[in-house]
């Protein structure tokens, strides 16, 4: 059988995507092209038994479709044992989350953790002193679907200097995660979103400080100027998870931002439409542009797997 090198370790957790070194994420997106490439073998892949012996848990105090089911798989491709764990645990109210994590750490080797504040999956990180906690969501970030996302731009560009990405919308989890992944990867970022829904400063700061290859990260208003010769457009649904009670004020508010067939045409010739998924067709993307040849919105839903893999390979696969 075929034997690839084991991964280099990450640090002990992954809570955003600047837990991450250049080095790191280059050898993430590569580790992810090999498992990718591999996953057609089955049982016959050569990281097939790497994660054998080995539990996962999983804590979803947020729902799921794309994180929870790609999680699953992975663990089980890579021959481990996925635990869905109950989200009350996730709470705090039952018990410390410190005790929570201090106990787990006993019983399984890693803590996939989805919920809403940052603050929450960083005690876990600190509480437990050998078992790496992976960051599957927060109101914060979304450093997941970055990988997924810096990967769908590698494959469908190649190497990345010069290419432009903008995201219109809500300056939110997945707009920071997306700022930071693409800056360390070299590839510029327009953000264009309303007064009072921009990125937070320090969010600028830190993918500036991060960023290669000329990549830089600029904001907008207009969405028309950010977009205006860009290689993709991204956007995300104009109220996230815990934002129910606002949507009909950021209906109005974001309608200029709709993603639609006008705005896709002051991108480059050939831009792609991404976004993280689920979508509200009608609101922040028409059907037309979801559904047309230029959307990788599928490619970026696959490509949650193989990063996940990859990153679950170099927290643990390597003994």
């Amino acid at each position: 059988m075929e034997t690839v090198p084991p991964p280099a370790r990450l640090a002990k957790d992954f809570l955003s995507i600047l837990d991450l070194r250049h080095a790191d994420l280059e050898r993430l997106l590569a580790l992810a092209a090999e498992v990718k490439a591999h996953r057609h073998l089955g049982l016959r892949a050569p990281t097939a038994a790497a994660l054998a012996g080995r539990h996962i848990g999983l804590l979803f105090e947020k729902p799921s479709l794309r994180t929870k089911t790609t999680f699953e798989v992975a663990v089980r491709e890579l021959g481990g044992d996925a635990l869905d764990l109950p989200a009350e645990f996730a709470g705090g109210s039952r018990e410390p989350l410190e005790d929570v994590a201090r106990n787990l750490e006993r019983w399984v080797h890693g803590l996939v953790v989805r919920t809403y504040a940052q603050e929450k999956v960083e005690t876990f990180a600190r509480s437990a002193t050998l078992m790496p906690v992976i960051n599957a969501l927060t109101d914060d970030h979304h450093p997941l679907q970055a990988l997924a996302d810096v990967m769908t731009m590698r494959e469908r560009w190649g190497r990345a200097p010069g290419r432009i990405v903008a995201y219109v919308g809500d300056g939110n989890n997945v707009a920071t995660s997306l700022a930071h992944a693409s800056c360390m990867a070299g590839i510029t970022v327009h953000v264009a979103s309303p007064q009072g829904y921009e990125l937070p400063q320090h969010v600028l700061g830190e993918a500036a400080r991060i960023a290669t290859g000329g990549a830089e990260i600029r904001c907008f208003t207009d969405p028309d100027e950010a977009v205006a010769g860009v290689h993709a457009i991204y956007t995300d649904v104009w109220a996230s998870m815990g934002e129910e009670n606002e949507a009909a004020t950021r209906r109005l508010v974001f309608a200029p931002y709709q993603v639609n067939n006008a705005l896709m045409s002051r991108a480059a010739l050939g831009a792609m439409f991404m976004h993280c998924l689920p979508a509200h067709r009608g609101d922040e993307v028409t059907a037309e542009v979801i559904e047309s040849p230029a959307s990788a919105v599928f490619d970026q839903a696959e490509n949650r797997l193989h990063t996940q893999k990859a990153l679950l390979l170099m927290l643990l696969g390597a003994s």
